[in-house]
């Protein structure tokens, strides 16, 4: 059972379902996979852009492994779950959301900040 307090989320990835949650290290992973120096940069650029495919692959990838899972990021690229491209990004928007709260920093953001 997930624990929504802790920034977990349960997701049904390849008919299965999954925990995700982005723990310290997954976060420092995203950090590093998107040149970011900072959460406060990785929040920017999650609230201020769109996300590729890649992008969502990486933040899922990142999410499983912080949860535990062994998985890797070309394991993940294979999953498929229902809708397709739009609920792999419903997915990607909630685990933001249990990590950082419905914060946007776009308004405090200087222009061209974040990664």
């Amino acid at each position: 059972m997930v624990n929504r307090l802790r920034g977990e989320i349960s997701a049904a990835l390849d008919g299965r379902k999954w925990t995700l949650v982005l723990t310290l290290g997954a976060l420092a992973e995203l950090e590093e996979a998107f040149s970011c120096k900072s959460l406060t940069d990785l929040l920017s650029r999650f609230s201020a852009e769109t996300l590729s495919a890649k992008d969502i692959i990486t933040l899922l990838g990142a999410g499983l492994r912080g949860a535990g899972n062994d998985v890797s990021d070309d394991q993940v690229a294979m999953m498929q779950t229902a809708g397709g491209a739009a609920g792999f990004a419903a997915i990607a928007a909630d685990l933001l959301r249990a990590t950082f709260g419905d914060q946007d920093v776009s308004d405090e953001s200087e222009e061209g900040a974040g990664c």
